[in-house]
């Protein structure tokens, strides 16, 4: 488990990705509470009308971002889904970008043409057609396997994208080839509104040791707990293990995009009880907590305005 995460990326706001010396409890919550205020702003945005098609946003699964990502390096790459957010900006910090090319402006991270889901950024690609993209992070794998380094590349599916044949291909290929893929599966517990009883026979985890990969199963939303299991992952794929999957179950707070929601509400309920920014803000004292609120308010306060304002 690492002591300390990367320091911020060029271009991003300390006042998002925490500060130089910053104390890692702190800074996690910062990035946590980032995602989440981003997202939410952004449904606010789409509200409005000043968006440029359609968003999903990942509020309830920030801890597994920040705990995956905070191990990764440079060299590193990340292939994310159509709830792609929270992941890009634990990657990167660019909120401005990300905002401007979901509203559709030129300063966008695609010049506005990917929106939501179609991320292309260096060390990190996202795609809306599930499945798809594992073969793509396998690929990434390969790549990285026959250039000698070791370099990890990192994929996330959610629990309805197990209903995807070209999934099993990929993870027959990655096993045979011993590739350097992590595969992170993110467990809804609903596929859009399909409950996984619905969609999902057998058990998630036997599917992938059926090719003789790895599971690290957890059901959790504490980021320290994940980001200890995550660095152990990481660090076995680093060091030429072959593909693993780190399977977490975990919970989407908000809709599947906007308003496809389903799920009984005292279910729902009884998750914002647990939720990533409540179970670890109960470890910072509350002048911090609350300093941290207002440094991510204010910051991304001013991504919005400027947002607003680009051609």
């Amino acid at each position: 488990m690492s002591t300390a995460l990367a320091p911020a990326r060029t271009g991003s706001d300390e006042r998002l990705t925490g500060f130089a010396g910053e104390p890692l409890d702190q800074r996690r919550y910062r990035r946590m509470r980032f995602i989440r205020r981003f997202e939410e702003t952004l449904l606010q945005l789409f509200e409005e009308g000043a968006l440029n098609g359609t968003t999903h946003a990942c509020i309830g699964q920030e801890a597994d971002a920040v705990a995956v990502i905070e191990h990764l390096a440079e060299g590193d790459h990340i292939f994310s889904n159509h709830r792609c957010h929270g992941h890009y900006l634990a990657h990167s910090g660019d909120a401005l970008g990300l905002l401007a090319e979901i509203m559709g402006k030129e300063a966008g991270v695609c010049r506005g043409m990917g929106g939501s889901q179609h991320i292309c950024a260096p060390g990190f690609k996202s795609n809306g057609v599930q499945g798809g993209i594992v073969p793509n992070a396998a690929g990434i794998a390969l790549a990285n396997q026959l250039s000698g380094n070791d370099a990890v590349s990192v994929v996330f599916i959610g629990d309805g994208t197990l209903g995807e044949g070209v999934v099993y291909e990929t993870l027959n290929m990655a096993a045979l080839w011993k590739l350097p893929l992590l595969v992170v599966c993110e467990d809804n517990r609903w596929a859009q509104s399909t409950p996984i009883a619905a969609n999902l026979a057998g058990d998630m985890a036997a599917r992938f040791a059926a090719f003789g990969v790895p599971v690290r199963e957890v059901d959790s939303t504490d980021v320290e707990e994940l980001s200890a299991i995550a660095g152990e992952e990481v660090g076995l794929v680093r060091a030429g293990a072959g593909p693993r999957v780190l399977l977490i179950h975990t919970y989407r707070l908000c809709h599947h995009s906007k308003s496809d929601d389903e799920r009984p509400e005292r279910e729902i309920a009884d998750r914002w009880l647990v939720e990533p920014l409540l179970v670890h803000g109960q470890r910072l004292d509350e002048a911090d907590r609350r300093r941290i609120d207002d440094e991510v308010e204010t910051a991304l306060g001013e991504v919005v305005a400027t947002a607003r304002a680009l051609p």
